[in-house]
């Protein structure tokens, strides 16, 4: 764990050791939220119906909700410039300053709008809260259904480029064998799902609600994928073991050896005998840890203190982009002029979700909310896909990856490619998840 931090028990126990050391409002305040009908803020239309059955989604902001996100950040009241010449101190002014610029002047809301909305959306109550999903069929028979879960800080933002490849491969490069039907839900208290109002909403909870809200679609055979949150949900459904459930894919596994785990929460030398894979990944581990990790700290133990980012869309923004160096530094780029993986348009269609929604201190509670040690090996008995996209937090070497996931069917290190692997590279991540579950569409 990072000496610079310096933890109270509270936060070793609740995040590094749970967490970390492997990491209902008014109308006009959110997008989507348990009713039945209509909802009278004009920011969603939720079809009526029984709040169990499956209710179609449609999004529209008010103007008015626009207007004043633009007024916020004009009024934006900025820090002086940071002290060094590097990202050392955080996001740099001059990023935020280029990015407030755009979102302010150049950005356009409307056009993610109408691709939501040109998608099936809908809305199901599990578990006393309202989930939101996208679900996208193929025409393709035989089809494999998969539900795919986001993490923070994305949404479902993070999958649109990859529907329309996996639902229509025979286009993208695939055959009709490789069709899936795409399922993406947004995670509890994350964009136009429900906030939650009372404890227990621990990604072993949302992976039960994953299990009937494929039911509630009749899906008897499916494929699961997620990547962060996302990763932790998925393996808590595979877990479970429901009976439909053929294997899983993921992103961002949950690898990390006792010894090395041990090794990075004590500050210790690392054990002896590592290969360069693995010193390598080590080496990612620890510089997250001292120097990544305080917006997950913050987030386990004091969530409801982030009114700041609630109400500031500058600062929500800032806390987003910086979640991890790689991230951080390839985002920074793209708001400087350099092409890559993502647009300014990606990133703000992303924040802007969760500005609109307010859901950025509910969002944040999955952090206060989760008991599992993130990194730690889960003992997932299912078969297992994993794709290592080289600047994630850390890349997982073969060696811990074959140990963790005893039943480890695909494993691929990419060349590019880094956290938001489905947002930066679709390509590459619908090759993978293609791959992974190729021998595992027939029942055995």
């Amino acid at each position: 764990m990072s000496n610079d931090l310096h933890p109270t028990p509270l936060s070793r126990r609740r995040f590094i050791g749970a967490a970390a050391v492997t990491l209902a409002g008014a109308a006009m305040s959110r997008f989507a939220f348990a009713e039945s009908k209509p909802s009278t803020g004009g920011l969603t239309q939720i079809a009526a119906g029984d709040p169990s059955s499956i209710r179609p989604l449609r999004v529209h902001a008010p103007e008015a909700a626009l207007t004043d996100l633009r007024r916020r950040i004009v009024a934006t009241q900025w820090p002086e410039r940071e002290t060094v010449d590097d990202a050392s101190q955080g996001v740099q002014l001059a990023t935020m300053q280029r990015l407030a610029n755009y979102w302010a002047n150049d950005y356009d809301w409307r056009k993610v709008e109408a691709r939501l909305n040109s998608l099936p959306q809908y809305v199901t109550e599990i578990d006393g809260l309202d989930i939101h999903f996208i679900h996208v069929r193929s025409k393709h028979e035989n089809a494999l259904p998969i539900i795919v879960t986001h993490g923070w800080p994305g949404s479902i933002i993070e999958q649109l480029k990859i529907i329309e490849p996996l639902t229509n491969p025979t286009a993208h490069g695939g055959s009709a064998s490789d069709a899936f039907h795409v399922v993406i839900p947004s995670l509890p208290g994350y964009g136009f799902s429900g906030q939650p109002t009372k404890t227990g909403w621990d990604p072993q909870r949302v992976a039960r609600a994953w299990v009937v809200l494929m039911d509630r679609l009749g899906y008897k055979r499916y494929a699961a994928q997620g990547g962060d949150w996302g990763n932790a949900v998925t393996e808590q459904l595979a877990l479970l073991k429901p009976a439909g459930l053929v294997g899983i894919h993921t992103n961002m596994p949950a690898t990390v050896p006792d010894a090395v785990a041990k090794s990075l929460k004590d500050g210790t030398p690392p054990p002896a005998g590592l290969s360069p894979e693995e010193q390598h990944a080590y080496d990612q581990l620890d510089y997250f840890y001292k120097h990544g990790l305080g917006y997950a700290l913050e987030m386990a133990n004091r969530p409801q203190t982030l009114y700041a980012i609630q109400d500031s869309p500058v600062g929500l923004a800032a806390w987003m982009l910086d979640h991890d160096a790689s991230s951080q530094a390839m985002i920074a780029r793209v708001f400087a002029g350099q092409p890559e993986g993502l647009t300014k348009d990606d990133v703000l269609d992303n924040v802007t979700l969760y500005w609109l929604t307010k859901t950025a201190v509910s969002s944040a509670r999955l952090y206060w909310e989760n008991k599992l040690n993130f990194f730690e090996p889960k003992h997932v008995e299912l078969p297992v896909g994993v794709s290592v996209f080289p600047d994630e937090i850390y890349a997982a070497p073969k060696s811990w990856t074959e140990r963790a996931y005893p039943r480890l069917v695909h494993y691929n290190r990419l060349p590019k490619g880094g956290h938001f692997a489905a947002w930066e590279q679709p390509a590459a991540f619908t090759d993978e998840v293609r791959a992974t579950f190729r021998t595992l569409r027939q029942p055995a």
